[in-house]
């Protein structure tokens, strides 16, 4: 996908009503999405393809090498203690508080009991609350807010041993 291309999708939705439009192209996924101002925001997302994975490590072969690290101390500390997993139970876009000027729902440290509501996923204009279905202490928030989320995403971490 070249500059044109994504400079065509840019003003499209500028001048549009839409909100948000997800293209995928040759092994590239963007989401342009129009923000508060109006102006369209391009974001490029994560592909299935495998295609996408080699040429990133060549580019910036050091970051890279700085991420590696840090992904796995995740998944090293989730061993020890297994913790409960939120997840996205549709694709859409994650809010972590019902309005841009309120507080979160729960934060790391918040505890949490079955029912109670942790986020929200807008899905095709549609704001869907997401509830915990254990009750625990949230270990960690594995999305930003507003961004976009996948089926079976993680969201949160429970701690429901504590």
């Amino acid at each position: 996908m070249n500059y044109s291309e994504v400079r065509k999708l840019v003003k499209l939705v500028e001048a549009s009503d839409i909100q948000e439009l997800e293209f995928e192209r040759e092994g590239s996924r963007i989401c342009v999405k129009k923000g508060p101002s109006g102006d369209a925001l391009v974001q490029p997302l994560p592909s299935a393809a495998p295609v996408q994975v080699p040429p990133a490590p060549p580019a910036s072969p050091q970051p890279a090498a700085e991420q590696a690290p840090a992904a796995p101390a995740e998944p090293q500390a989730e061993p020890d203690v297994s913790y409960h997993e939120v997840k996205s139970p549709m694709v859409g876009t994650f809010y972590r508080a019902p309005a841009p000027d309120a507080d979160p729902y729960v934060q790391p440290g918040s505890t949490v009991k079955p029912g109670q509501t942790v986020c929200m996923v807008e899905a095709m204009k549609l704001m869907n609350e997401i509830e915990c279905d254990v009750a625990g202490t949230v270990v960690s928030v594995e999305v930003e807010n507003a961004r976009p989320v996948e089926f079976g995403q993680v969201l949160f971490k429970i701690d429901s041993k504590g």
